[in-house]
């Protein structure tokens, strides 16, 4: 007979707890077993190449810390706790694309003070001294759901700390994959907790790379009916409800959390409606608000079309003509509009009108207020009104439209505002960017709110990246401009100028290089011996954008027949996706360029301000709402890139002037461009709209006022001295 283990028999029998021992041995059982089979732990065996280090601490040296090249790796954690005696047994593993590289194994002591969170230090620390040791950068960390309760703070922590996305795993998603639950008897329950800790912590590693495409981004989810399941399927928890209120005023998350409440306790559906998952503005403020709206409980929900060929060259175009970009001749043939309208019908009847989809009446389980968030999708208003004639249907036009040109007689202007017009007239509001010279004058100014563009604070594009991350991420802009032989950036032996924009012809970059030409003319006339700063010009491509080959070719053409002896001194770059290269090159450029000739509202220059980083921009759309001329940036006329010269040459040669406009751009943002704002105008729109105990509705009558100005009405909210807010006009 096989003698007992005394380890095993000590932790049994130390505690003093009246648990009776059954419940109390079958709980500590997987504890027990961890301690048994890693006695004195295991450290991480992996040892880096001196060599490797000794190179590429050279290299940045030489050449900066963009030339950082990092070994992308990913982690997976699992954990095993002793609540009598306070300690945890917790198991890293790492992980390339494909194997276990290395793992280690640790006792915790968790006796500490309720504010402390020894696990979430303990992985962070980790995690963090693994990258630096092993000249790697990781991607992703799985985390098995129960240890996210035990330690809700690191995901959030990994994510804001170490730019790492996790991925949380529950117990039944692993059950699914090792044994199907549901119909293998609790098979998957039974080999989970057969696996050893570091057989967790690999699985997890494992289940973790799963969530992640070749460009090293969570894989977009979009479900049945064109649900848009946000951050991996909701799997990515990358921020807590307390990181959100600490990026804005307290009375903004009050104001905020009183709309939430109503909406709650009616038991409210929202659903929003746009044309793509990813890619614009849109997309990114959709998936903020959807993600916080999760956090809050709130029922809202983001839904697109199916994609169609021909579709999004037709779209563009409407967009294209509506700002007075396009050429004097190009329409929209009925043929074009024929296109659209049976797009959004198909996708209406197919997914959202039949029975269970969104768009059915609220008593078979539709949505109680419905947002229509894009110029491409009016189509639907006419068919829900059809359906319910009492619902509210609110419409966001999120584009500059000239509306000069769309009310004259036989302009292609008014030929798109009037097809689109024809189904917009039935929604309920009219929400706007704050321009009124965007409205076009035949819509009733009793439907006109105002609500700006936003960002996000603590997504990818706008969060402090650490250096290490920083190097990474400059590191990959680098091997993309090598791969097409471009300029690569010398950061930061060289610094250099930014525009961040689609490569579209509203962006004004023609402007920005005659800019930058004539600025290297006045510096070299001006300060001959100071060294001129790079260019850069750079941006995303979408889907829904066709033009933006047609841009690049057209600015690469400029440069070299225009300006070939700047070439080498200008990286232009159309980029794939990554939000945390965008935020890499915004933060460590010296000054940010915004010189659009047509503009909705380009939240883009308050992420710049936000960095600290004074703008050059020009005074069209939502512009100068954001820039205050001479305190954070300049505004000049669109199309006057003499003056930008010369405002360029002013922050690069006046230091004392640089840092004053460099601290005030820090804290001139308002919260009306946060997520956090965002979704109090959106929740504010929604209860107001949403019926009641009594089925009743108070709706909305805006008559031309911010969204913003009449949700802190309603919540009784006075003005605060010194608060940052965009201008009224």
């Amino acid at each position: 007979m096989a003698k007992p283990d005394p380890l095993k028999e000590h932790i049994f029998t130390s505690s003093t707890s009246t648990t009776p021992s059954s419940v109390r041995h079958k709980s500590l059982k997987p504890y027990v077993d961890a301690i048994v089979a890693f006695r004195r732990g295991r450290d991480f065996q992996s040892k880096p190449s001196l060599h490797r280090q000794r190179r590429l601490s050279e290299v940045i040296d030489k050449e900066g810390s963009f030339a950082t090249s990092l070994d992308t790796i990913y982690a997976g954690v699992s954990a095993v706790f002793n609540d009598v005696e306070k300690t945890a047994v917790v198991a890293i593993a790492i992980h390339d694309n494909t194997y276990l590289a290395d793992f280690s194994v640790k006792t915790i002591d968790l006796s500490s003070s309720p504010t402390e969170d020894r696990i979430s230090d303990y992985v962070i620390s980790e995690l963090e001294t693994y990258e630096h040791q092993n000249l790697s950068k990781f991607v992703g960390v799985g985390l098995p759901y129960g240890l996210m309760k035990r330690s809700p703070f690191l995901p959030s922590r990994l994510w804001l700390l170490l730019d790492v996305v996790p991925i949380i795993i529950r117990a039944d998603h692993e059950e699914d994959i090792e044994g199907d639950e549901e119909q293998g008897g609790g098979e998957g329950r039974m080999h989970w907790r057969e696996k050893g800790i570091d057989e967790q912590a690999d699985s997890m590693a494992r289940k973790c790379i799963m969530h992640f495409g070749p460009s090293l981004a969570p894989l977009l989810q979009v479900g049945y009916r064109g649900f848009v399941e946000v951050d991996s399927g909701f799997r990515a928890r990358i921020l807590t409800l307390s990181d959100f209120e600490k990026t804005c005023s307290a009375t903004t998350w009050k104001t905020m959390m009183k709309f939430v409440t109503s909406l709650k306790q009616k038991g409210t559906k929202i659903a929003f409606f746009s044309s793509t998952p990813q890619g614009g503005g849109v997309a990114l403020m959709r998936h903020a608000l959807v993600r916080l709206a999760k956090l809050l409980g709130v029922d809202l929900k983001w839904y697109v079309p199916k994609p169609k060929p021909g579709v999004f060259r037709v779209t563009k175009t409407v967009h294209n003509i509506l700002q007075g970009v396009s050429k004097p001749d190009e329409w929209i043939s009925t043929e074009d509009k024929k296109t659209l309208t049976d797009w959004i019908e198909d996708n209406a009847k197919r997914y959202w009108l039949s029975p269970g989809g969104p768009l059915r009446p609220p008593e078979e389980g539709g949505a109680d207020v419905i947002m229509i968030d894009d110029p491409q999708m009016p189509g639907l208003i006419p068919l829900i009104k059809e359906l319910t004639p009492d619902r509210p249907v609110l419409y966001r036009s999120h584009i500059q439209i000239r509306s000069d040109l769309a009310e004259k007689e036989g302009t292609p202007q008014q030929n798109v505002w009037q097809f689109l017009w024809d189904n917009i007239q039935h929604a309920d509001m009219f929400i706007s960017h704050p321009i009124p010279s965007f409205v076009p004058k035949n819509v009733p100014r009793s439907k006109v709110t105002f609500l700006p563009a936003t960002t996000d604070w603590l997504d990818g594009l706008n969060k402090d990246l650490n250096e290490w991350d920083q190097g990474y991420y400059g590191h990959l802009y680098n091997v993309q401009c090598r791969a097409v032989r471009m300029t690569e950036l010398k950061w930061p032996a060289k610094k250099y100028i930014i525009q961040i924009a689609r490569f579209d012809p509203a962006k004004g970059i023609p402007d920005v290089i005659k800019s930058y030409a004539e600025f290297r003319r006045l510096l070299q006339k001006h300060s001959p011996h100071t060294e001129a700063p790079q260019l850069v010009i750079c941006g995303n491509g979408s889907v829904d954008d066709p033009d933006g080959t047609i841009i690049y070719d057209q600015t690469m053409n400029q440069l070299e027949t225009q300006f070939p002896q700047l070439l080498s001194s200008i990286s232009v770059m159309r980029l794939q996706p990554n939000d945390q290269l965008l935020n890499t090159l915004l933060s460590s450029c010296h000054i940010a360029l915004q010189l659009s000739t047509r503009e909705g509202f380009e939240v883009k220059v308050s992420e710049a301000l936000h960095k600290g980083k004074p703008i050059i921009a020009t005074k069209t759309g939502g512009i100068p709402l954001q820039v205050q001329h001479e305190r954070n940036g300049f505004l000049v006329e669109p199309g006057n890139w003499h003056a930008v010269a010369g405002y360029l040459l002013k922050l690069w040669t006046d230091e004392k002037l640089y840092s004053e406009m460099s601290a005030f751009a820090k804290g001139s943002v308002s919260d009306e461009v946060g997520t956090v704002g965002n979704a109090l105008a959106w929740f504010y729109l929604a209860d107001m709209w949403a019926k009641d105990s009594k089925e009743e509705r108070k709706g909305v009558i805006p008559k031309e006022k911010w969204v913003n100005d009449l949700a802190r009405l309603e919540a009784g909210v006075v003005d605060i001295e010194g608060e940052n807010r965009l201008p009224r006009f």
